[in-house]
């Protein structure tokens, strides 16, 4: 047991008047001195992710621009270029951004949880209330300068995101809304990472231990992502209702499906019709079109038997109102979560 873990510091003295309060900026750099490995390895994975983002970027926008431009489309040379770009880069279409979503959480686990954790676990932080800044403005000062860093960060890498995706979007292999995505283009991401690095600190501050906050940080987090991507995203605008043979893929986000005859809802499925409503009430099969994709199949095969499929969706165009719903309540989140981890570390008998 070391000096520093083996005494309390007198409320007296933490709390002495005639202690000159340290300016913020000697803060800044302290949680500089304390933190630069981490930022440092920080700024250099999104660094490595960023090059591989331009360098493939330039690449496939390249590829996307020989195929766009090719004419007449139906000949055989711009149907080639169709299928070189589709081909070559469909699996950085599915993976990259799969990668990317697991950023959040790491910045959250591996620069967040530690902030306060691996203070309480040493002890230094009865020195640190001892120094002339107060243990409130010492927690404020690390959790805020840290987190508007790393969201800054992620806001910038969230740009050259949507730069690079954007062929996707535009040739239909996907939507603008599409939960693989959405969280990683226009403002969500830089707030996702704000959230994720606000549960770390508060996971750091009631648990004390690095390791176990760090897990708990990431569980936490995985959770949020999970609920919102499920249950909450879909729900933020009420959604709109139209046949689903009239609804494009690369246009809307689906979120419920029922078919009616005769004015009277007979079924209804979310997501891709099972494999026993498709033999129930579409035994000929279902003849599935690129355009269409299997639910677009199942609607004209239904309409043949006199069902009319409908869907409840939300329209790409509200890429932004959600966008700002979605950055706006996670930014609340955020202040309240630091807001309280300030109170509680207050409250913490040293």
């Amino acid at each position: 047991m070391t000096t520093l873990t083996s005494w309390s510091v007198p409320v007296h003295l933490e709390e002495d008047a005639s202690l000159e309060p340290l300016p913020w900026r000697r803060m800044a750099w302290v949680t500089w001195r304390q933190h630069r490995v981490a930022l440092v390895g920080l700024a250099v994975l999104l660094g490595a992710i960023a090059v591989y983002l331009w360098f493939q970027g330039r690449q496939m926008h390249h590829a996307y621009g020989v195929a766009l431009a090719c004419h007449p489309a139906s000949s055989g040379a711009c149907v080639n270029a169709i299928n070189y770009f589709t081909s070559t880069y469909d699996t950085a279409r599915k993976v990259t951004p799969l990668l990317l979503q697991a950023l959040p959480a790491l910045i959250g686990a591996f620069l967040g949880a530690p902030v306060l954790a691996r203070e309480f676990e040493t002890g230094t932080f009865r020195y640190a209330w001892t120094q002339g800044f107060g243990r409130w403005r010492w927690t404020l000062a690390k959790l805020v300068s840290l987190a508007v860093l790393a969201a800054a960060a992620a806001e910038l890498l969230s740009l050259l995101f949507s730069w690079y995706y954007q062929p996707f979007i535009a040739d239909g292999q996907t939507n603008s809304l599409a939960a693989s995505t959405f969280d990683l283009r226009g403002i969500a991401f830089a707030f996702w990472t704000l959230v994720a690095f606000a549960i770390g600190g508060m996971a750091g501050m009631l648990i004390r231990r690095v390791v176990p906050a760090l897990v708990a940080t990431l569980v936490t987090y995985a959770g949020l992502v999970l609920v919102v991507g499920m249950f909450l995203r879909q729900h933020y605008l009420t959604p709109l209702i139209a046949r689903q043979q009239s609804l494009s893929v690369s246009s809307a986000l689906v979120t419920g499906n029922w078919a009616t005859k005769g004015g009277r809802t007979v079924f209804s499925f979310a997501g891709e019709p099972s494999g026993n409503i498709l033999g129930q009430f579409c035994p000929s099969g279902v003849t599935v079109k690129p355009s269409s994709g299997l639910v677009g199949g199942f609607a004209q095969c239904l309409s043949q038997h006199g069902y009319t499929l409908w869907a409840s969706y939300q329209p790409a165009s509200r890429f932004w109102p959600f966008q700002w719903i979605e950055g706006g309540w996670l930014l609340a989140l955020s202040v309240v979560v630091i807001a309280t981890t300030v109170w509680l570390v207050q409250r913490r008998v040293a």
